[in-house]
């Protein structure tokens, strides 16, 4: 409701205006009304209204008086609107000069009271609409800064902006925050993972409240990933009386209550100046690439997951080159016998654990290396994926001899795997069956384990072949059949739903518009949006 504050010295106006129109189904209401300009004045210094209509002679202090006041002052900013006996158009033009909003002559007619309040509301809606999309854009401005300081390319303008327009503090972290269930995100279409994250990011805005310009939507847009920024700085569990790790425990928990669905963090080393934070973001980054090779965790920090020796890093490299040679070439044999060799010199040099870590760490990244080498469209976390989910089983803790050679004799097979390009053959089977099958409840991770190829990868090679997620081509596959049902049958239209394998009519009529750009009805009619 839009408040009004009347102001007459003629009790008989005042309740006339009152009664002449139904103010509450025009949007607005009264909440006061003052005899002259002063004891209005008075009531505006402790309350506030978005709308002022007074008499322009009143004893005491008269409408234009007090207008006058209110926009010298800065009193209020509420709209304004003049009554008068007087049709002289000085006083028009007075009034317009302290930006009155408009000028009506008594008596007041009905029509023109409503068609004057209609206008403002109208011009209120358009102010209102356009506040909002400055408010948008200042947000979006100072989110394009800040995606320019943590990637390293900055300028001083960038920072001077960000340091004018955010709180900081010493004690600074990037912290990424993402989805935690590697299976449900990969049956899911790039438009759901869109909406996940989009939940994720207003569950992140609903906990962190006035600190909502720390988190930053789309840090990795240029990326298949679909992850959250956040800029943690210590002033924030300070402020809550907790310490780091409390405050971070307590948001994730909050997030996973939000989402109903795992939540993991990856906190960056910190920092003491915002215009350091690109270390902590590589840090973040460096942290999501050992993700794939620690037991699993709620929250990771830099500063405890990535320890180096104080006497500087101790690399076994001609053992390790060694045993990746014998990986590349897939020779178990010397796969074992270099594994072997490996473990007898950590031992001779008695490695604490901490470099025994960083010797496996700098293998994993090699291997990685090795199958990029293979198929330059391998996506590198695809592959940290794939020796997540196919070769560190549960808590099996690293570090074993025989849990080296089975990964490195894994890991081999799926390298002469990409060598062959067996996924041809694979691909079209799959196309012939998915053609075949579509009504079925299909999964990516079916194909794999029926053509033994790993799910990740198999879903990379689907995508590269047809521009979409396995999942995507699926759902087209489904509305394309629906689509021939439609025009060629009398089924009714959850009947075809059913057959082509949906279950929920409402988001087979969803997906259907997203792909035929109308209805299934409308479709059926022949309509003008049918086919595309």
């Amino acid at each position: 409701m839009i408040r009004v504050l009347l102001v007459d010295d003629e009790p008989f106006i005042v309740q006339g205006l009152k009664v002449l129109i139904d103010w509450e189904a025009e949007g607005y209401e009264i909440v006061k009304t003052a005899a002259n300009g002063m004891e209005a004045l008075e009531y505006l210094k402790n309350n506030q209204v978005d709308l002022i209509i007074a008499d322009i002679k009143m004893p005491v202090m008269s409408g234009m008086e007090l207008l006058e006041i209110l926009r010298r002052d800065k009193v209020s900013h509420a709209d304004f609107i003049i009554l008068s006996g007087f049709s002289d158009f000085s006083y028009a033009q007075q009034a317009i000069r302290f930006d009155c909003f408009d000028y009506i002559l008594k008596p007041v007619v009905k029509e023109e009271l409503i068609r004057v309040l209609h206008r403002l509301n109208y011009q209120r809606q358009g102010s209102k609409k356009q506040q909002l999309n400055k408010i948008k854009m200042e947000k979006a401005y100072l989110a394009r800064n800040m995606i320019s300081l943590i990637f390293g390319k900055y300028d001083q303008i960038n920072l001077d902006y960000i340091r004018e327009h955010m709180q900081w503090s010493e004690g600074i972290s990037y912290v990424d925050i993402e989805i935690d269930n590697i299976e449900l995100m990969e049956e899911l279409m790039d438009e759901e993972k869109r909406n996940q994250q989009r939940e994720l990011y207003r569950a992140c805005l609903a906990f962190l409240k006035g600190d909502g310009d720390h988190c930053i939507f789309d840090v990795s847009s240029h990326e298949k990933s679909y992850n959250i920024g956040f800029i943690y700085c210590d002033y924030m569990a300070k402020n809550a009386g907790e310490t780091q790790k409390a405050y971070l425990e307590r948001f994730r928990k909050y997030l996973n209550d939000a989402m109903s669905l795992p939540v993991v963090m990856l906190v960056g080393k910190k920092v003491n100046d915002i215009s350091k934070i690109s270390n902590s973001y590589g840090a973040a980054r460096i942290l999501r690439s050992f993700q794939a090779f620690r037991k699993k965790q709620p929250i990771y920090y830099y500063e405890k997951e990535v320890q180096v020796n104080n006497n500087g890093i101790v690399l076994c490299k001609q053992y390790l080159d060694d045993l990746l040679f014998a990986v590349e070439q897939n020779e178990r044999g010397r796969i074992e016998e270099s594994v072997e060799r490996l473990y007898e010199e950590m031992n001779h040099l008695r490695f604490a654990m901490d470099t025994v870590n960083l010797n496996i760490n700098y293998l994993l990244f090699q291997l990685i290396h090795l199958a990029s080498e293979q198929d330059g469209y391998v996506n590198q976390e695809e592959i940290m994926l794939y020796i997540s989910e196919n070769v560190f089983e549960g808590d099996m803790l690293r570090g074993g001899k025989e849990h080296l050679i089975r990964l490195s004799c894994e890991y081999a097979a799926y390298l002469e795997q990409l060598r062959k390009h067996v996924s041809k053959d694979i691909l079209h089977e799959v196309e012939k069956d998915i053609r075949k099958n579509y009504a079925k409840n299909l999964s990516l991770r079916e194909y794999s384990n029926k053509y033994y190829l790993n799910s990740a990868y198999l879903g990379q090679l689907f995508r590269k072949k047809y521009g979409m997620s396995f999942k995507d081509y699926l759902n087209n596959c489904r509305i394309e059949q629906a689509a021939v049902r439609l025009l060629r049958t009398d089924l009714k239209i959850y009947q075809i739903a059913e057959e082509v394998g949906y279950r929920d009519l409402d988001y087979f009529v969803n997906r259907f518009i997203s792909v035929k750009g109308c209805t299934p009805s409308k479709f059926r009619r022949g309509g003008e949006n049918r086919v595309k």
